[in-house]
């Protein structure tokens, strides 16, 4: 809720739903997804993102507010997660069928880290995941020392390429120059037009991406 360029962010209206409800309701919409689980911060101001959770009956855990690292350590020791799947709350559009993707090629016996962003971004600015195993996940927490790492959460992983066992999901088109992430108040206003001229969007079953690709051409 402290977003500097966009405060509230999480919790602003979008298609007559909270962004935080279009991201939870979308990666639960994911096949092959478990659970899912909200990790915010320990500060006052997200208060408001812990009582939302209660009263949608979301699991919730809070942590130090830079120390994001230890959030998702907590998530995992929660939900028993053998694998961990990261979105964050900026990706309102997020595609679970990307997610789905993903999950079906990861296998943790093989596979430590996959992402749609290594070793380059190829999605749309908004789609983006990571998968990890939930063991080095938390031998991460425990061992990670640089701020860095425990801000980002995951950059301990492909910094280490020598340690981990790496693989990217590359989109079929290289479409890094679009964005449908929230960041600013520009960004919250392309994603009410996108909503507004292309309401399928908002179906979990949506082809995202070739409607983002058609819609933002040029």
């Amino acid at each position: 809720m402290g977003s500097s360029r966009l405060p509230g962010k999480v919790l602003m209206p979008l298609a007559g739903r909270p962004v935080l409800d279009h991201v939870f309701t979308r990666v639960s919409a994911a096949e092959l997804i478990d659970d899912v689980v909200v990790a915010t911060s320990d500060l006052p101001g997200d208060n408001s993102i812990e009582d939302y959770c209660r009263i949608r009956g979301w699991a919730c855990v809070r942590g130090p507010e830079s120390d994001v690292l230890s959030r998702y350590a907590m998530a995992v020791r929660q939900s028993e997660a053998d694998i961990v799947a990261r979105v964050t709350s900026d990706c309102p559009l997020f595609s679970p069928l990307i997610l789905d993707g993903m999950l079906a090629a990861f296998d943790p016996e093989t596979l430590d880290y996959m992402s749609t962003n290594w070793p380059e971004r190829t999605y749309p600015v908004g789609l983006d995941c990571e998968l990890m195993s939930g063991a080095k996940l938390l031998d991460i927490a425990d061992t990670a020392t640089d701020p860095y790492d425990r801000e980002h959460v995951t950059p301990h992983f492909y910094r280490n390429p020598d340690r981990f066992r790496l693989a990217g999901y590359p989109c079929a088109r290289q479409l890094s120059h679009l964005s449908i992430t929230l960041d600013t108040r520009e960004d919250y206003d392309r994603l009410v037009m996108l909503l507004g001229r292309h309401p399928e969007l908002a179906c979990p079953d949506a082809d995202v991406v070739g409607i983002v690709a058609e819609a933002l051409a040029g």
